[in-house]
């Protein structure tokens, strides 16, 4: 398997860490800290150092309850970030879902575009499909202002799977090729602990569809809600569930503790009988 970024080419014959740059005053995990445009790109840089193969670079927060940016605002916090990290040696990703700033980005250097909203909105597949970077599509039920009041599901782990193999099928007609295409399940996004705990057990059936899995459980809330602690204290259940991702076929991880994820990769990939030092 392999995915093509832009200019940059992944075999995708270990897992990749992505690592999280949210130039927002309301994230859940680290709104505010970054939100300045330098914060923001030394944040980045850090993250590179302690290990980190893609950025993951976001203006807008998507947690629960969170209001909808504006173009302009949105377009005003990521596009400097993503021009003065343009040429740090890894790709870009620009976690958006307005296809006005996904075009914007790709020119400014973004070699993914991580859409929450599936590229659901009209015009988002076309905004892309012209250009050589990859999609990160996205499975989420309602919006981020209601999505977690009563997410419901027959048999999550078949609906989620369903709906992604859709999205996917969908990006390859408007002429996004098959290589450039990453599957996210979207956990937390409209979904309940239980159902979480259920796509992280299934994750190899949506690995079976053949795209590379983007696995995003760093901090989040089913973090909280088992092991009991406040969001800046999640760092050691979030990495135990990247490894339990890894584990059952996610081929890229979402997170905000870079160095400690390399770390039990480290370890994991030991294990596996891999001995290769991962950079």
């Amino acid at each position: 398997m392999i995915l093509h970024c832009g200019k940059y080419r992944f075999a995708l014959d270990r897992p990749l860490i992505m690592g999280v740059v949210n130039v927002t005053p309301d994230s859940f995990s680290d709104g505010g800290h970054f939100l300045r445009a330098q914060a923001a790109v030394d944040h980045g840089r850090q993250l590179i150092d302690e290990g980190a193969d893609l950025l993951d670079i976001g203006g807008e927060s998507t947690r629960p309850g969170a209001a909808p940016v504006a173009l302009d605002e949105e377009r005003r916090r990521v596009l400097p970030v993503i021009e003065a990290l343009a040429g740090a040696g890894v790709p870009l990703s620009v976690d958006t879902q307005k296809p006005e700033l996904m075009r914007e980005a790709v020119a400014a250097g973004a070699a993914l575009i991580n859409d929450v909203n599936g590229f659901g909105a009209p015009g988002a597949l076309e905004s892309v499909a012209g250009s050589d970077c990859a999609v990160c599509i996205m499975h989420r039920q309602g919006d981020p202002l209601t999505m977690q009041q009563s997410p419901q599901y027959a048999d999550v782990v078949a609906e989620v799977d369903a709906w992604l193999r859709q999205r996917a099928a969908a990006a390859e007609r408007a002429g996004i090729t098959r290589e450039r295409i990453v599957l996210d399940p979207g956990f937390g996004f409209g979904k309940t602990l239980e159902h979480n705990l259920a796509l992280l057990r299934g994750l190899q059936i949506i690995a079976a569809a053949g795209h590379p899995v983007l696995a995003g459980l760093s901090r989040k809330s089913m973090i909280g809600a088992l092991t009991g602690k406040p969001v800046g204290e999640r760092m050691p259940g979030s990495v135990a569930a990247a490894l339990l991702a890894v584990q059952r076929g996610a081929a890229i991880l979402r997170v905000h503790d870079v160095a400690a994820t390399r770390d039990a990769l480290k370890v994991w990939r030991a294990v596996q009988g891999a001995y290769q030092v991962i950079r």
